[in-house]
């Protein structure tokens, strides 16, 4: 009787793994190969991707496309870090020959960002494939954007095989970009955190006259199967290939929105350069225990700070001895993501007010920081007393209207 009970429980385990497996995230190359490429075939393909285009056995979407028959891929095209990932965060991405394919690889992110009618004159359709981060300032729905005003302009078919939100789709955060601060890294007048995969975006730019001139494409999105809004990216079943060097876990994204804007200062160290990017807020100055009190005496739901000290590999901060706090998401849903480099500020500014970041910061790195942000609004409210809860309702007043408008794009509940 005994063994009867355990070969059920067993065979139990065995199914609720399969079944799980079965429901594990199915992106768009994934759907778009069990539809036998059907809006691919027959036609001319530019393939915009890099390193996270990839389907569930971590095949590139290039060579996918490349050896099916029936679908005739024909050119790339490199966002930031290139098509297969051979470049730096800020490097230009030449124009080159792909050693795999011998196919031309275009840049676009070098001598320009937008494909040139040259560069679409043999193609007929543009497919767009890559895992965002769920960020405004991360590039690649910049060259989206782009790449789909010039997909319109050139009379070509545009696609977009759709991945996850890591960020979910829940999580919206931040001010919509203002008239003077569109910029790669604020392209679009979205939230800092905007809750939409990038297919789901796609469509928005489109139907909402958010492209330039408020030119349309023919877009085409391939959806995912079983993705939901509520989910992280860990509980999609899917393996993540980083999106870019500072950006190596499932994680990461969340750590960005952290202190990424922050650390367009240059002057406080949100790990670029050591073994956790974007999960410190650390220098020189700064005693980590008593930064690390401050912080978690103000309670904040669902993250813990500790003492860290480090020095960087790498970075204007290289080799030097940094002392601060890491930053632990305990659970990442329950979080304001974007206060957390506000709150820091504030924190090392009732610590120790003579270091203040906006004031320490090179003039080139306070205009990016508003790029970042999307206005100087941001930098000017929060540095005037240097408090989160003065700037709090600024970086709110744009979330609701703005996830009314975005139901109308949801393909996943």
């Amino acid at each position: 009787m005994k063994k009867i009970v355990l070969l059920c429980s067993v065979l139990l385990l065995a199914f609720s793994g399969l079944k799980a497996q079965a429901m594990k995230v199915k992106t768009g190359i994934d759907i778009l190969k069990e539809r036998n490429f059907d809006v691919l075939k027959g036609k001319r393909i530019g393939l915009i991707t890099n390193p996270t285009g990839v389907d569930q056995q971590l095949k590139s979407t290039i060579d996918i496309l490349f050896e099916t028959p029936g679908v005739k891929l024909v050119a790339l095209y490199g966002p930031e870090h290139g098509v297969r990932g051979d470049y730096a965060a800020g490097e230009h991405v030449d124009f080159y020959t792909d050693p795999v394919t011998k196919l031309p690889v275009y840049s676009l992110y070098g001598k320009t960002r937008k494909p040139t009618a040259e560069m679409l004159k043999d193609i007929d359709v543009l497919v767009y494939d890559i895992q965002d981060n769920g960020c405004r300032s991360y590039t690649y729905i910049s060259t989206m954007g782009v790449a789909m005003e010039a997909a319109a302009e050139n009379n070509k078919e545009f696609v977009v095989l759709d991945r996850p939100n890591p960020l979910t789709g829940l999580k919206v955060e931040g001010n919509l970009v203002e008239d003077g601060f569109i910029s790669f890294v604020s392209q679009f007048k979205i939230p800092y955190v905007y809750g939409l995969t990038c297919g789901e975006l796609a469509r928005m730019l489109n139907d909402e006259g958010m492209l330039k001139g408020g030119i349309k494409c023919k877009l085409t999105v391939v959806p995912m199967k079983g993705w939901k809004r509520s989910m992280s990216f860990k509980e999609t079943g899917l393996i993540w290939v980083p999106a870019s060097p500072h950006v190596p876990h499932n994680d990461t994204p969340e750590y960005y929105v952290t202190t990424g804007v922050l650390g367009e200062l240059g002057v406080i160290s949100e790990g670029v350069g050591y073994t956790i990017p974007f999960e410190t807020f650390a220098a020189e100055w700064i005693d980590g225990k008593k930064l690390a009190d401050k912080m978690n005496s103000y309670g904040i739901k669902g993250v813990l700070f500790r003492p860290i000290t480090f020095k960087p590999f790498y970075g204007a901060n290289e080799k030097k001895e940094l002392h601060g706090v890491q930053i632990h998401l305990l659970d990442m849903k329950k979080v304001n993501l974007l206060s957390l480099q506000f709150l820091l500020m504030q924190a090392n500014n009732e610590l120790y007010p003579d270091k203040n970041p906006f004031e320490m910061a090179k003039k080139d790195r306070i205009d990016f920081f508003d790029k970042v942000a999307g206005t100087d609004k941001v930098r000017k409210i929060f540095g005037e007393k240097m408090r989160f809860e003065d700037l709090k309702s600024f970086l709110d007043k744009d979330i609701d209207s703005f996830k009314k408008l975005s139901k109308k794009y949801y393909l996943y509940r």
